[in-house]
């Protein structure tokens, strides 16, 4: 990253530039900046070097940290300047009075360059080609495609009425497309229709099939959460191999898991749930220890000190990250890897006018680039993700994810981890 982050400026304008921070600085006990007000009034007045002074912290260990917390944001700016680079759309003014097609969704953080990049020069190319077609018959597109980092809230406003609701639309992750309160009264109406014929041989097997057979979702890819197990700290514990033995007593307050406004803390919770039912949720919050972001877990030069968590949840792309003389070793659970897969859904009645488009996010093309850059394997059949054939996944399942509520499961869920934490979530972030 070309830009460090610059201790000297004031809490309230580092949190400014890279939101992301935020949740870093309440686990590490600046708790009343979760409230946007207090963020301001408090924030506005003291350096962040001045403020981790406070908390008796060390300075260049949480400098360090946050430096990278933020380099795999810092392309996003760029990303979002190239949504503007399109001057050539020959119907950038005919939105008046025209059928606009729109297509929204949040795109991974590490591949969101390259794929938009794609994406643009497809769109040009299209727009360019069938301008003719498009004007006669009364319509045009838009996109918005943003960084996974910025969250959903801008995503859900958009469901207000079937006129609303995007023509396509891509998310990860299980808390947005299966939320019944939101979701529906689309889905009850047979408004989306996304088949996939063919998957990866990875995704589709005696053990594992992510094509919906009611053809209402579509799987462009996946993030998959590994054990990332800090050997310095385990202290004559034997190493984990599968999810059940985080729940030992051996394990109690040794783990860091993912942010919790994170895909893959939920994706977690609900595989846990699935397993090992109200008692998993217990015993996860039993060994719950703190809350990272995947990018302190890996960060370069990592030297143990004492009190490290022993055992981090990370996405499979950060675990790549690990080099080969750390003290960290990557264990991929003999009972799979925990899935937070990356869904497509199309609007019917719209699905042939944006079929190049949801064609492009399950072509070759992207599953290469999903694969490669990101470590974020693909359902592409015909893209190689190089994984050794004992390579497992845990997959939620269909008949799970449509017979329940998975909004208010997560809720739930989210209530009974934070209450089985008890006095320890005064430690962590909100």
């Amino acid at each position: 990253m070309n830009q460090k982050i610059n201790l000297d400026d004031t809490v309230f304008a580092l949190t400014e530039q890279y939101p992301q921070i935020v949740s870093y600085l309440v686990q590490k006990g600046f708790a009343p900046l979760s409230n946007p007000v207090m963020r301001k009034l408090m924030g506005s007045k003291i350096s962040l070097k001045k403020a981790l002074l406070s908390k008796n912290l060390d300075v260049e260990s949480c400098e360090a940290e946050l430096n990278a917390l933020i380099e795999t944001e810092s392309l996003t700016e760029r990303a979002d300047s190239s949504l503007k680079k399109l001057k050539n759309d020959p119907f950038s003014h005919l939105t008046d009075g025209k059928q606009c097609i729109k297509i929204q969704g949040i795109l991974p953080c590490p591949v969101r360059i390259p794929l938009l990049e794609a994406f643009e020069e497809l769109y040009a190319s299209y727009t360019e080609t069938h301008a003719d077609e498009m004007k006669k018959a009364g319509y045009t597109f838009s996109y918005d495609l943003r960084s996974a980092n910025l969250g959903i809230d801008w995503l859900a406003d958009a469901f207000k009425d079937e006129q609303t609701v995007p023509d396509l639309m891509l998310s990860t992750g299980f808390d947005f497309f299966f939320d019944k309160a939101r979701m529906a009264p689309y889905t009850k109406k047979d408004m989306f229709y996304c088949p996939v014929l063919h998957m990866n041989a990875d995704f589709c097997s005696d053990s594992i099939d992510l094509r919906d057979k009611d053809n209402v979702y579509a799987v462009i890819g996946v993030v998959p959460a590994l054990m990332v197990v800090n050997k310095a700290a385990l202290n004559g514990r034997p190493m984990p191999k599968r999810w059940a033995d985080l729940f030992t007593d051996e394990f109690e307050n040794a783990l860091a898991l993912p942010f919790k406004d994170l895909d893959l803390f939920n994706a977690l919770l609900l595989n846990v749930y699935k397993l090992f039912g109200d008692e998993g949720i217990q015993k996860l919050a039993k060994a719950c220890g703190s809350f990272l972001h995947p990018a302190q877990m890996v960060k370069e030069n990592y030297t143990y000190k004492e009190g490290d968590p022993a055992v981090h949840i990370a996405p499979y792309f950060f675990s790549t990250m690990i080099r080969d003389d750390s003290q960290l070793e990557v264990v991929w659970p003999e009972d799979g890897a925990v899935l937070a897969p990356i869904f497509m859904l199309a609007k019917k009645e719209t699905c042939e006018k944006t079929r190049v488009f949801s064609d492009f996010f399950l072509s070759k093309e992207v599953g290469t680039l999903l694969s490669q850059n990101g470590f974020f394997p693909s359902t592409n059949p015909d893209v190689d993700n190089k994984l050794d054939k004992d390579k497992k996944f845990l997959w939620i399942g269909w008949d799970f994810l449509k017979q329940n509520d998975i909004g208010e499961l997560l809720e739930k869920l989210n209530a009974d981890f934070e209450k089985a934490l008890g006095a320890k979530s005064e430690r962590f972030a909100v």
